[in-house]
């Protein structure tokens, strides 16, 4: 398992004991801007950093404040154009304005460990349940008890449930309630191109810990997943039940090495 946590942490997953949600959420808003301010093709890690420190694109009011910010946002998409998995969110990023929010959440589940174990959590439960701060607080303290003190466990749990909210699984300012996330054919993409890093092919690329973040059946993913090749996205092809999904504007020919090493 660590050699294998090794070769996908090239691609860009993370698998740090520590995670971002102890004191921040997936920073959509923040995120966007950023982008939005950043919107050049070379840029690189250096670009970024420059453009919250000192154009302080994301109004912050301290040094210190920009350089946090800029290391949260760094931990939650890594702002290095190098690497596939950041490259490929600001790709369909670009392209898919309604399928932000789930880019970003797919973006952040594969980065921020502590987040993406309470995926279970959440995805259990039926639309129109209600989900309480205080469940997701045990949640958290039962696979690590006492790690965490009581109010990070609060502070952990709001900030889990706000993304899960911004993400479009989770309604409500303070009852939470379940409610399905709204997929589109570049958040599809996305959790596939993921899918496909880790090893997944053909149809198992639809049944992946990702795939399922995008609250959406196989038939409905597989319909946005042909929009997305209509689109020139992607590459899919279907002859009965075999199907091939291919990335070729999308990984780089160093990447594919590393996948044939890995596969």
């Amino acid at each position: 398992m660590k050699e294998r946590n090794q070769r996908l942490s090239r691609f860009g997953f993370s698998f740090k004991r520590g995670g971002t949600h102890t004191s921040r959420t997936m920073m959509l808003k923040e995120l966007g801007t950023l982008l939005n301010h950043v919107d050049r093709p070379e840029a690189d890690k250096s670009d970024y950093l420059r453009a919250i420190a000192d154009e302080n694109c994301l109004g912050k009011r301290s040094g210190n404040t920009r350089i946090l910010t800029y290391r949260h946002l760094a931990d939650l998409y890594s702002l290095n154009r190098a690497n596939v998995m950041f490259r490929t969110l600001v790709y369909f990023w670009n392209r898919d304005m309604d399928g932000r929010p789930l880019l970003a959440l797919l973006c952040t589940y594969a980065r921020d460990p502590i987040f993406r174990s309470t995926a279970t959590f959440i995805l259990q439960f039926p639309e129109g349940a209600t989900i309480t701060r205080e469940s997701l607080e045990e949640f958290v303290d039962n696979l690590e008890p006492g790690r965490f003190s009581k109010a990070t466990l609060k502070s952990t749990a709001q900030n889990i449930n706000s993304t899960w909210t911004k993400s479009g699984h989770l309604f409500g300012r303070v009852r939470k309630v379940r409610t399905r996330a709204i997929p589109t054919a570049g958040s599809v993409c996305y959790a596939l191109l993921l899918g496909y890093l880790t090893g997944a092919r053909g149809q198992m690329l639809f049944q992946t810990e990702y795939a399922k973040l995008l609250d959406c059946s196989y038939d409905e993913a597989i319909e946005l997943a042909e929009d997305a090749s209509r689109k020139g996205w992607t590459v899919f092809k279907r002859v009965g039940d075999v199907i091939e999904v291919l990335f070729p504007s999308l990984i780089n020919q160093v990447e594919m090495e590393w996948l044939r090493e890995q596969n």
